[in-house]
């Protein structure tokens, strides 16, 4: 195994840039050499915080000769574009989920990947999560019998956070089925260890102020007869962090006192351009920016209660381990907190781009998911069942 680090350069200091941070900063086999932003105040402080360079584009940051791989992090509908220039320019590619916002865009990461030789890891999602992996393995154990059915639910503030116009335009990727679709359908393909087969779904935008879905639910098929069904809504009532341990998606204890909080602050903001200079106020570099973390190791992440029905049990991966509810009693296994949030992201992309070790979350696998997130929103705009077909391999 290699032991030197692997120069990663970031495209689109956001959101995501904030979030998977902590990781990029202190994984021994990484270092941030590069990054790139339409925003001068955070070009300013990537340079001042990690005496690197800054640059305005993100063709300059794929031409860096300093730059390996480049972490595509920029909006959704602009991932295909920056991932094929990455690759032709030699690096390997972190692309944030979603992988695309079309099957053709996803095929041309693949193919410019390819041809040019290097790897292309998607996510972050939950789908790395430790204790996910952790319900993974003990379904492939055969400990338990074969997995049957799978159950993911989640309830949010996602819509009435801070959102640029393009977030709440569905043709540009926006609304929740990229964005958290994204993930639950990554954490059901994990556990499932099969091909989906079919999505029968529908949606719901109930906001007209926020006029893209908020909320779906669906029924997926799989080639050896497991069925997840899934459901999410980012309407800000119920917090499904309740049912949740009071743990936050980052890992984090949730402060009751802040329920409502993302309403009232979109309240107290100005509609339109408004709005979009609040997120950017609240990104790296903002004058609202605050980063994530204060340093010590949160509980893992996660994506809301999920839950593996076996054969001979029930196994529901947490934040903090795994409940294993079998025939005549139940059990936890509970996991150590991660050293390092995320890193587990980081570790497949090194082990690619530096070991040679083909990845999991590969572009088919990014595709594969793209794939039933577009069959939510074509099978509730059809009311119909849809069919999949770019599934690929299962790793």
């Amino acid at each position: 195994m290699s032991a030197r680090r692997l120069r990663i350069g970031v495209a689109g200091l956001g959101r995501g840039f904030t979030l998977t941070l902590p990781a990029l900063a202190r994984h021994p086999r990484v270092a941030l050499v590069a990054a790139a932003d339409p925003r001068e105040e955070a070009r300013v402080r990537f340079a001042a915080d990690f005496g690197a360079a800054a640059h305005e584009t993100v063709e300059a940051l794929c031409a860096d000769p300093s730059v390996e791989a480049v972490y595509v992090a920029t909006p959704h509908e602009l991932h295909a574009a920056h991932a094929v220039l990455a690759a032709r320019h030699g690096k390997h590619v972190l692309v944030d989920k979603p992988m695309a916002i079309a099957i053709e865009e996803a095929q041309s990461m693949i193919a410019a990947a390819r041809a040019a030789g290097v790897h292309i890891v998607v996510g972050p999602s939950h789908s790395f999560d430790a204790p996910v992996a952790r319900a993974r393995e003990m379904i492939a154990s055969g400990a338990h019998g074969r997995v049957r059915m799978l159950t993911a639910m989640y309830h949010t503030d996602f819509l009435y956070r801070p959102r640029r116009p393009e977030e709440l335009d569905t043709a540009k990727g926006g609304g929740v089925v990229p964005s958290q679709a994204a993930h639950q359908v990554d954490v059901l393909r994990l556990l499932a260890g099969s091909r989906a087969k079919s999505v029968r779904a529908a949606c719901g935008a109930w906001d007209p102020a926020r006029p893209t879905q908020g909320a779906y639910g669906g029924l997926v098929t799989f080639e050896d007869g497991v069925f997840a069904t899934l459901a999410y809504s980012g309407y800000g009532h119920f917090d499904g962090d309740e049912l949740c341990d009071a743990i936050g998606e980052t890992g984090r204890e949730k402060d009751p006192a802040a329920y409502g909080s993302a309403r009232r602050a979109l309240a107290a903001s100005a509609p339109g351009e408004g709005e979009a200079h609040a997120k950017n106020a609240r990104n790296y570099g903002g004058a609202s920016y605050a980063p994530a973390g204060d340093g010590d190791a949160p509980w893992h992440e996660h994506f809301g209660f999920v839950l593996a029905s076996c054969e001979r049990a029930d196994l529901r991966p947490t934040a903090k381990g795994v409940w294993i509810y079998g025939d005549e009693d139940r059990r936890f296994e509970a996991m150590p907190k991660p050293a390092i949030p995320r890193a587990a992201v980081l570790d497949e992309l090194c082990a690619a781009a530096l070991d040679g070790k083909p990845p999991l979350h590969d572009g088919f696998w990014g595709m594969a998911t793209l794939e039933v997130c577009l069959a939510i929103l074509r099978s509730s705009r059809e009311g119909r069942e849809i069919g999949l077909s770019h599934q690929g391999p299962m790793g």
